[in-house]
């Protein structure tokens, strides 16, 4: 899962510290998700996967396929 976030931030030309904001932390926790320092809770992995437009997941590892899921209406 770790080295996906850090693709998918890589892919967007992001900065560690812009994704940080966006979840509402300091760059250097959000470095600890990347590193596998830290689990990342269940509520910022929603927001990764919104972010990105993929699935949680695909940010787990649990599928190569990164389109997201469709939403039931």
């Amino acid at each position: 899962m770790y080295p996906r976030i850090r693709a998918l931030r890589e892919d967007h030309d992001l900065s560690q510290r812009q994704v940080a904001e966006m979840l509402g932390m300091s760059q250097t926790g959000y470095s600890k998700y990347e590193t596998g320092e830290n689990d990342i809770p269940t509520a910022a992995l929603i927001k990764l996967s919104t972010f990105y437009h993929t699935s949680v997941d695909y940010l787990l590892g649990l599928t190569p396929v990164s389109s997201p899921y469709p939403t039931s209406k």
